[in-house]
């Protein structure tokens, strides 16, 4: 684990040895995997220090001196901030993980017009801490699913996390409850995903797709109503992938009427149950369970902690 410290608009981490002999330049454009225009910005405004005095971005760094970092500056909002109440799973000076309450957007389709999505009641929340930063969602969910969604705080943790979601290193999983008993105990669904022509938002499986895949394995199977409950964790992100994927199987989720699911629920029976990454700076290991609040119905026997 790094040691790190805010000191008002500044980050301290005390220079790792594994740092040993790397520069400034390495760790940004390397370790870190920085923008070039975000370096170039942090370059160009003096927002990296060595010991207080403006940093060599070309000298290596020794194990144990205090590298500061300009991070916690005053943005504008690109979203409007409007009050939602949040259940936050996990909170710090870079990070926020939430859990998306369903029936919400991620992010707003009209920042300028719209103010109900989740980001904008996250925004609503940092500016009553006081935060006037511009906080920066990592991934998104759809408007029916509930579950784990992680936001940046600044641009160098959104930068840092965009990345490390490209590479699948922030591991999601989900919990789902479909139709029909699928009799394979685990598994991998490696089918392309595109858009459908008959209908404006469906999606559907196709060879001239979006490479998708998505792996499963069965958690629980109610013969009586035949429901097979599902862990996902997906290595892509394709719109709608679990439910177009097990639809395709025939088994589409329960509640999902898009994609041949029963209405004996309010909406897809889909949850992003857990959430794990490893932090940005300090490099601690991130595990977030999200309660489900509501399908209480469906998901009753379901500990999601044992997930």
């Amino acid at each position: 684990m790094y040691l790190t410290k805010r000191t008002g608009e500044w980050l301290q981490i005390i220079v790792p040895r594994e740092w040993e002999g790397v520069t400034v330049e390495h760790l940004f454009q390397k370790i870190w995997e920085a923008p070039k225009r975000l370096t170039h910005q942090f370059r160009s405004d003096n927002k990296v220090l060595m010991e207080g005095n403006r940093v060599n971005w070309n000298l290596p760094l020794t194990a144990g001196a205090k590298l500061q970092l300009h991070l916690f500056e005053e943005e504008d909002p690109h979203v409007i901030p409007n009050y939602h109440e949040l259940n936050i799973l996990f909170e710090d000076d870079h990070v926020l993980v939430v859990n998306k309450p369903p029936f919400m957007n991620t992010h707003p389709n009209d920042p300028v017009k719209e103010k109900d999505s989740l980001i904008n009641a996250v925004a609503f929340y940092l500016l009553s801490k006081g935060e006037s930063g511009n906080v920066r969602q990592i991934h998104r969910l759809d408007r029916d699913t509930s579950g784990a969604i992680l936001f940046a705080k600044h641009a160098l943790a959104g930068a840092i996390l965009d990345k490390m979601l490209e590479k699948r290193q922030i591991k999601r999983t989900y919990i789902a409850a479909v139709h029909g008993l699928i009799k394979q105990r685990k598994g991998t669904l490696n089918m392309p995903i595109g858009r459908d022509r008959h209908h404006a938002t469906r999606r559907r499986v196709s060879p001239n797709g979006q490479g998708a895949i998505t792996h499963y394995q069965i958690i629980n199977i109610n013969k009586q109503k035949n429901f097979t409950y599902l862990k996902c964790w997906l290595e892509t992100g394709r719109t709608h992938q679990i439910r177009v994927h097990f639809s395709h199987l025939g088994h589409p989720l329960i509640g999902d009427t898009l994609y041949g699911g029963e209405p004996l629920t309010n909406r897809q029976a889909l949850h992003a149950v857990k959430l794990e990454f490893t932090h940005p700076f300090t490099r601690e290991s991130i595990l977030c369970h999200a309660p489900i609040t509501d399908l209480s119905e469906v998901f009753h026997a379901i500990d999601i902690n044992k997930i």
